[in-house]
Protein backbone atom coordinates (compact mmCIF):
# COMPACT_ATOMS: atom_id res chain seq x y z
CA UNK A 1 0.00 0.00 0.00
CA UNK A 2 2.88 2.35 0.76
CA UNK A 3 4.26 1.75 -2.73
CA UNK A 4 0.89 2.72 -4.21
CA UNK A 5 0.88 5.93 -2.18
CA UNK A 6 4.36 6.83 -3.42
CA UNK A 7 3.19 6.23 -6.98
CA UNK A 8 0.22 8.50 -6.48
CA UNK A 9 2.43 11.20 -4.94
CA UNK A 10 4.76 11.18 -7.94
CA UNK A 11 1.83 11.81 -10.29
CA UNK A 12 0.30 14.50 -8.06
CA UNK A 13 0.29 17.83 -9.94
CA UNK A 14 1.46 19.92 -6.96
CA UNK A 15 4.94 20.64 -5.61
CA UNK A 16 3.74 20.21 -2.03
CA UNK A 17 1.53 17.50 -0.61
CA UNK A 18 -2.06 18.61 -0.30
CA UNK A 19 -4.17 18.23 2.80
CA UNK A 20 -5.89 15.29 1.15
CA UNK A 21 -2.63 13.46 0.53
CA UNK A 22 -1.47 14.11 4.10
CA UNK A 23 -4.71 12.64 5.37
CA UNK A 24 -4.26 9.58 3.15
CA UNK A 25 -0.70 9.09 4.39
CA UNK A 26 -1.92 9.34 7.98
CA UNK A 27 -4.52 6.65 7.34
CA UNK A 28 -1.96 4.37 5.70
CA UNK A 29 0.49 4.72 8.61
CA UNK A 30 -2.19 4.27 11.29
CA UNK A 31 -1.90 0.44 11.48
CA UNK A 32 1.85 0.76 12.06
CA UNK A 33 1.36 3.29 14.86
CA UNK A 34 -1.50 1.27 16.34
CA UNK A 35 0.64 -1.86 16.33
CA UNK A 36 3.41 -0.02 18.19
CA UNK A 37 0.98 1.26 20.80
CA UNK A 38 -0.51 -2.16 21.30
CA UNK A 39 2.95 -3.70 21.66
CA UNK A 40 3.93 -1.12 24.29
CA UNK A 41 0.64 -1.53 26.11
CA UNK A 42 1.15 -5.29 26.36
CA UNK A 43 4.18 -4.80 28.62
CA UNK A 44 3.64 -4.70 32.37
CA UNK A 45 5.69 -3.33 35.26
CA UNK A 46 5.94 -5.33 38.47
CA UNK A 47 7.25 -4.31 41.88
CA UNK A 48 8.80 -6.72 44.38
CA UNK A 49 9.23 -5.70 48.03
CA UNK A 50 11.38 -7.65 50.47
CA UNK A 51 9.72 -7.66 53.92
CA UNK A 52 12.14 -8.85 56.61
CA UNK A 53 9.93 -9.34 59.67
CA UNK A 54 7.12 -11.09 57.81
CA UNK A 55 9.74 -12.93 55.70
CA UNK A 56 7.79 -12.55 52.51
CA UNK A 57 7.74 -10.68 49.23
CA UNK A 58 4.94 -8.30 48.24
CA UNK A 59 4.18 -8.32 44.51
CA UNK A 60 2.43 -5.30 42.99
CA UNK A 61 1.71 -4.08 39.48
CA UNK A 62 2.64 -0.50 38.62
CA UNK A 63 0.19 0.96 36.11
CA UNK A 64 1.11 3.58 33.52
CA UNK A 65 -0.90 6.20 35.44
CA UNK A 66 1.13 5.58 38.61
CA UNK A 67 -1.41 3.50 40.47
CA UNK A 68 -0.41 0.30 42.26
CA UNK A 69 -2.35 -2.93 42.37
CA UNK A 70 -1.61 -5.81 44.74
CA UNK A 71 -0.87 -9.07 42.89
CA UNK A 72 0.33 -11.53 45.53
CA UNK A 73 2.32 -12.06 48.72
CA UNK A 74 4.80 -14.94 48.69
CA UNK A 75 6.46 -16.48 51.73
CA UNK A 76 10.23 -16.98 51.66
CA UNK A 77 10.89 -20.38 53.26
CA UNK A 78 13.56 -20.40 55.93
CA UNK A 79 14.15 -20.16 59.69
CA UNK A 80 11.23 -19.23 61.90
CA UNK A 81 13.08 -16.21 63.27
CA UNK A 82 13.46 -13.60 60.51
CA UNK A 83 16.64 -11.67 59.75
CA UNK A 84 17.18 -7.93 59.97
CA UNK A 85 16.59 -7.36 56.28
CA UNK A 86 15.58 -9.27 53.17
CA UNK A 87 17.77 -8.25 50.19
CA UNK A 88 16.55 -9.11 46.70
CA UNK A 89 18.19 -9.45 43.28
CA UNK A 90 16.78 -9.94 39.78
CA UNK A 91 18.51 -11.98 37.06
CA UNK A 92 19.60 -10.09 33.90
CA UNK A 93 16.94 -11.89 31.85
CA UNK A 94 14.31 -10.89 34.45
CA UNK A 95 13.13 -14.49 34.72
CA UNK A 96 14.36 -15.16 38.26
CA UNK A 97 14.32 -13.41 41.63
CA UNK A 98 16.68 -14.21 44.51
CA UNK A 99 16.05 -13.44 48.19
CA UNK A 100 18.81 -13.54 50.82
CA UNK A 101 17.91 -14.85 54.28
CA UNK A 102 20.01 -13.43 57.11
CA UNK A 103 19.36 -15.99 59.87
CA UNK A 104 20.95 -19.43 60.10
CA UNK A 105 21.00 -21.52 58.07
CA UNK A 106 21.90 -18.68 55.68
CA UNK A 107 20.38 -19.24 52.25
CA UNK A 108 19.51 -17.53 49.01
CA UNK A 109 16.05 -18.60 47.86
CA UNK A 110 15.36 -18.70 44.12
CA UNK A 111 11.99 -17.92 42.54
CA UNK A 112 10.95 -18.12 38.89
CA UNK A 113 9.11 -15.02 37.63
CA UNK A 114 5.99 -15.62 35.52
CA UNK A 115 6.41 -13.27 32.54
CA UNK A 116 2.64 -12.98 32.03
CA UNK A 117 1.52 -12.34 35.61
CA UNK A 118 4.65 -11.26 37.51
CA UNK A 119 3.93 -13.93 40.13
CA UNK A 120 6.69 -15.94 41.78
CA UNK A 121 7.14 -19.71 41.81
CA UNK A 122 9.48 -21.23 44.39
CA UNK A 123 12.48 -23.04 42.91
CA UNK A 124 14.48 -23.68 46.06
CA UNK A 125 17.16 -22.48 48.51
CA UNK A 126 20.92 -22.60 48.15
CA UNK A 127 23.60 -22.03 50.83
CA UNK A 128 25.18 -18.68 51.60
CA UNK A 129 28.44 -18.40 53.55
CA UNK A 130 27.08 -15.82 55.99
CA UNK A 131 24.35 -13.28 56.68
CA UNK A 132 24.35 -11.15 53.52
CA UNK A 133 23.24 -7.51 53.58
CA UNK A 134 23.43 -7.23 49.79
CA UNK A 135 23.16 -9.68 46.90
CA UNK A 136 23.65 -9.11 43.17
CA UNK A 137 23.67 -11.25 40.03
CA UNK A 138 26.48 -10.81 37.52
CA UNK A 139 25.56 -9.80 33.96
CA UNK A 140 25.78 -13.35 32.61
CA UNK A 141 23.29 -14.58 35.20
CA UNK A 142 25.71 -17.35 36.21
CA UNK A 143 26.97 -16.01 39.55
CA UNK A 144 25.53 -14.52 42.72
CA UNK A 145 27.77 -12.00 44.50
CA UNK A 146 27.09 -11.17 48.14
CA UNK A 147 28.36 -8.84 50.87
CA UNK A 148 28.22 -9.78 54.55
CA UNK A 149 27.98 -6.90 57.01
CA UNK A 150 28.51 -9.03 60.12
CA UNK A 151 30.87 -11.52 58.52
CA UNK A 152 33.25 -8.95 56.99
CA UNK A 153 33.42 -10.73 53.66
CA UNK A 154 32.18 -10.89 50.09
CA UNK A 155 31.45 -14.15 48.28
CA UNK A 156 30.85 -15.61 44.83
CA UNK A 157 28.35 -18.45 44.35
CA UNK A 158 27.70 -20.21 41.07
CA UNK A 159 24.05 -20.39 39.99
CA UNK A 160 22.95 -23.80 38.76
CA UNK A 161 21.07 -24.35 35.48
CA UNK A 162 17.82 -24.58 37.44
CA UNK A 163 18.57 -21.31 39.25
CA UNK A 164 19.48 -22.78 42.64
CA UNK A 165 22.55 -21.29 44.33
CA UNK A 166 25.58 -23.58 44.75
CA UNK A 167 27.89 -23.33 47.79
CA UNK A 168 30.28 -20.38 47.76
CA UNK A 169 33.24 -21.00 45.46
CA UNK A 170 35.12 -17.92 46.65
CA UNK A 171 35.17 -16.05 49.95
CA UNK A 172 37.10 -12.78 50.19
CA UNK A 173 37.80 -11.25 53.60
CA UNK A 174 37.23 -7.47 53.88
CA UNK A 175 37.58 -4.69 56.39
CA UNK A 176 34.63 -4.56 58.83
CA UNK A 177 31.04 -4.36 57.65
CA UNK A 178 30.93 -5.17 53.96
CA UNK A 179 27.70 -3.58 52.80
CA UNK A 180 27.29 -3.54 49.02
CA UNK A 181 28.66 -5.29 45.94
CA UNK A 182 28.02 -4.33 42.32
CA UNK A 183 29.29 -5.41 38.90
CA UNK A 184 30.38 -2.79 36.37
CA UNK A 185 28.50 -2.49 33.03
CA UNK A 186 31.09 -4.65 31.20
CA UNK A 187 30.98 -7.46 33.81
CA UNK A 188 34.78 -7.27 34.03
CA UNK A 189 35.06 -5.40 37.33
CA UNK A 190 33.42 -5.39 40.75
CA UNK A 191 33.15 -2.70 43.42
CA UNK A 192 32.20 -3.38 47.04
CA UNK A 193 32.15 -1.32 50.21
CA UNK A 194 33.42 -1.67 53.76
CA UNK A 195 31.42 0.58 56.06
CA UNK A 196 33.73 0.01 59.02
CA UNK A 197 36.93 0.32 57.00
CA UNK A 198 35.87 3.45 55.09
CA UNK A 199 37.02 1.94 51.80
CA UNK A 200 35.69 0.88 48.42
CA UNK A 201 37.27 -2.29 47.09
CA UNK A 202 38.18 -2.43 43.40
CA UNK A 203 38.40 -5.93 41.95
CA UNK A 204 38.70 -7.65 38.60
CA UNK A 205 36.05 -10.22 37.81
CA UNK A 206 36.62 -13.33 35.72
CA UNK A 207 33.11 -13.95 34.40
CA UNK A 208 34.04 -17.40 33.07
CA UNK A 209 35.43 -18.75 36.31
CA UNK A 210 33.47 -16.51 38.67
CA UNK A 211 36.58 -15.28 40.46
CA UNK A 212 37.53 -11.94 42.04
CA UNK A 213 41.11 -10.63 42.13
CA UNK A 214 42.42 -7.29 43.43
CA UNK A 215 42.66 -4.44 40.94
CA UNK A 216 45.35 -1.75 41.06
CA UNK A 217 44.87 0.04 43.38
CA UNK A 218 42.83 -2.50 45.36
CA UNK A 219 40.96 0.11 47.44
CA UNK A 220 39.86 3.73 47.49
CA UNK A 221 39.45 5.49 50.83
CA UNK A 222 36.86 8.04 51.91
CA UNK A 223 36.65 10.30 54.96
CA UNK A 224 37.16 8.46 58.24
CA UNK A 225 33.95 7.28 59.93
CA UNK A 226 31.91 8.17 56.86
CA UNK A 227 30.68 4.61 56.47
CA UNK A 228 30.58 3.71 52.74
CA UNK A 229 27.26 1.96 52.11
CA UNK A 230 25.71 1.80 48.63
CA UNK A 231 27.11 2.40 45.14
CA UNK A 232 25.47 3.08 41.77
CA UNK A 233 26.78 3.56 38.23
CA UNK A 234 25.49 6.42 36.10
CA UNK A 235 23.54 5.24 33.03
CA UNK A 236 26.22 6.67 30.71
CA UNK A 237 28.84 4.61 32.60
CA UNK A 238 31.03 7.66 33.21
CA UNK A 239 30.51 8.08 36.97
CA UNK A 240 30.02 6.10 40.16
CA UNK A 241 28.10 7.58 43.09
CA UNK A 242 28.72 6.44 46.67
CA UNK A 243 26.38 7.05 49.59
CA UNK A 244 27.92 7.02 53.06
CA UNK A 245 25.67 5.81 55.86
CA UNK A 246 27.25 7.56 58.85
CA UNK A 247 27.65 11.10 57.50
CA UNK A 248 25.14 10.95 54.59
CA UNK A 249 27.83 12.15 52.17
CA UNK A 250 27.48 11.44 48.46
CA UNK A 251 30.78 11.05 46.57
CA UNK A 252 31.01 11.65 42.82
CA UNK A 253 33.72 9.46 41.28
CA UNK A 254 34.64 9.58 37.58
CA UNK A 255 34.86 5.99 36.33
CA UNK A 256 37.83 4.73 34.32
CA UNK A 257 36.19 2.02 32.22
CA UNK A 258 39.48 0.87 30.72
CA UNK A 259 41.07 0.00 34.06
CA UNK A 260 37.94 -0.62 36.15
CA UNK A 261 38.97 1.91 38.76
CA UNK A 262 37.62 5.04 40.38
CA UNK A 263 39.35 8.34 39.74
CA UNK A 264 39.68 10.98 42.45
CA UNK A 265 36.30 12.20 43.64
CA UNK A 266 35.20 15.46 42.06
CA UNK A 267 32.51 16.36 44.59
CA UNK A 268 31.14 15.42 47.99
CA UNK A 269 27.48 16.41 48.44
CA UNK A 270 25.11 15.78 51.35
CA UNK A 271 21.85 13.85 51.54
CA UNK A 272 20.85 15.61 54.76
CA UNK A 273 17.90 18.02 54.70
CA UNK A 274 18.38 21.67 55.60
CA UNK A 275 18.37 22.30 59.34
CA UNK A 276 19.13 18.65 60.14
CA UNK A 277 20.08 18.14 63.77
CA UNK A 278 20.71 14.52 64.59
CA UNK A 279 22.80 11.45 63.82
CA UNK A 280 22.89 10.75 60.05
CA UNK A 281 21.66 7.34 58.93
CA UNK A 282 21.57 7.30 55.14
CA UNK A 283 20.44 4.18 53.32
CA UNK A 284 19.82 3.89 49.59
CA UNK A 285 20.76 5.69 46.35
CA UNK A 286 19.40 5.56 42.78
CA UNK A 287 19.49 7.50 39.51
CA UNK A 288 16.73 7.99 36.97
CA UNK A 289 17.29 5.88 33.82
CA UNK A 290 18.14 9.01 31.80
CA UNK A 291 20.75 9.98 34.40
CA UNK A 292 19.31 13.46 34.92
CA UNK A 293 18.38 13.09 38.60
CA UNK A 294 19.79 11.30 41.63
CA UNK A 295 17.93 10.46 44.86
CA UNK A 296 19.10 9.21 48.27
CA UNK A 297 17.19 8.15 51.38
CA UNK A 298 18.01 9.25 54.94
CA UNK A 299 16.40 7.32 57.80
CA UNK A 300 16.82 9.65 60.77
CA UNK A 301 14.94 12.50 59.07
CA UNK A 302 12.66 10.18 57.06
CA UNK A 303 13.46 12.01 53.83
CA UNK A 304 14.42 11.52 50.20
CA UNK A 305 17.08 13.95 48.95
CA UNK A 306 16.97 14.95 45.28
CA UNK A 307 19.75 16.23 43.01
CA UNK A 308 20.10 17.39 39.44
CA UNK A 309 23.03 15.73 37.64
CA UNK A 310 25.31 17.64 35.28
CA UNK A 311 25.58 15.38 32.19
CA UNK A 312 29.18 16.41 31.47
CA UNK A 313 30.78 16.52 34.89
CA UNK A 314 28.44 14.31 36.92
CA UNK A 315 28.21 17.10 39.49
CA UNK A 316 25.17 17.23 41.78
CA UNK A 317 22.98 20.25 42.46
CA UNK A 318 20.67 19.89 45.45
CA UNK A 319 16.94 20.11 44.78
CA UNK A 320 15.98 19.75 48.44
CA UNK A 321 14.44 16.90 50.43
CA UNK A 322 10.98 15.35 50.55
CA UNK A 323 9.39 13.89 53.67
CA UNK A 324 8.56 10.23 53.16
CA UNK A 325 7.94 6.88 54.86
CA UNK A 326 9.21 6.28 58.38
CA UNK A 327 12.76 4.87 58.21
CA UNK A 328 13.13 4.65 54.42
CA UNK A 329 15.76 1.97 54.04
CA UNK A 330 14.92 0.98 50.47
CA UNK A 331 13.50 2.60 47.36
CA UNK A 332 13.75 2.34 43.59
CA UNK A 333 12.83 4.08 40.33
CA UNK A 334 10.76 2.39 37.63
CA UNK A 335 12.37 1.73 34.20
CA UNK A 336 10.41 4.58 32.58
CA UNK A 337 11.88 7.06 35.05
CA UNK A 338 8.43 8.43 35.85
CA UNK A 339 7.94 7.03 39.34
CA UNK A 340 9.90 6.61 42.58
CA UNK A 341 8.71 4.00 45.08
CA UNK A 342 9.93 4.00 48.68
CA UNK A 343 9.19 1.70 51.63
CA UNK A 344 9.35 2.49 55.35
CA UNK A 345 10.71 -0.10 57.75
CA UNK A 346 8.62 1.32 60.59
CA UNK A 347 5.53 2.24 58.57
CA UNK A 348 5.14 -1.09 56.78
CA UNK A 349 3.94 0.73 53.69
CA UNK A 350 5.08 2.03 50.31
CA UNK A 351 4.68 5.54 48.91
CA UNK A 352 4.79 6.20 45.19
CA UNK A 353 5.88 9.57 43.82
CA UNK A 354 5.64 11.01 40.33
CA UNK A 355 8.99 12.37 39.15
CA UNK A 356 8.78 15.64 37.25
CA UNK A 357 10.81 15.00 34.09
CA UNK A 358 11.87 18.66 33.86
CA UNK A 359 12.59 19.54 37.49
CA UNK A 360 13.10 16.22 39.28
CA UNK A 361 10.61 17.21 41.98
CA UNK A 362 8.56 14.49 43.66
CA UNK A 363 4.76 14.55 43.87
CA UNK A 364 3.14 12.04 46.19
CA UNK A 365 0.51 9.89 44.50
CA UNK A 366 -0.51 7.22 47.00
CA UNK A 367 0.43 4.92 49.86
CA UNK A 368 0.09 1.13 49.79
CA UNK A 369 0.47 -1.34 52.68
CA UNK A 370 3.12 -4.03 52.26
CA UNK A 371 4.65 -6.55 54.68
CA UNK A 372 6.39 -6.00 58.00
CA UNK A 373 9.77 -4.24 58.01
CA UNK A 374 10.02 -3.66 54.25
CA UNK A 375 13.56 -2.81 53.20
CA UNK A 376 14.15 -3.69 49.54
CA UNK A 377 12.43 -2.71 46.27
CA UNK A 378 13.00 -4.24 42.83
CA UNK A 379 11.07 -3.12 39.73
CA UNK A 380 10.98 -4.91 36.37
CA UNK A 381 9.24 -4.51 33.01
CA UNK A 382 7.95 -7.78 31.58
CA UNK A 383 6.60 -8.30 28.04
Amino acid sequence: MLARVRSVSRRWPFTRASAGLKALLAIVSLPLATGFIMSSASAATYVYVGNADSQNISILELKANGSLGAIDTVAVPGPAKPGGSLPLAISPEKHRLYAGLRNEPYTAVTFDIDAKTGKLKLVGPGPLADSMAYIAVDRTGRFLLSASYGGNKVTVNAIGPNGVIAPAQQVVATEPNAHCIIVDPTNRYVLHTSLGGDVIYQQKFDAKAGKLTPNDPPTVSVKAKGGPRHLVFSPDKKFVYLLNELDAAIYVFPWDAATGTLKKETQVASALPKGFDGKPWAADIHLTPDGKFLYASERTSNTIAAFRVDPKTGALTSLGSTATEKQPRGFNIDPSGRYLLVVGQLSNSMTIYAIDKATGSLTKLSETPVGKNPNWVEIVNLP
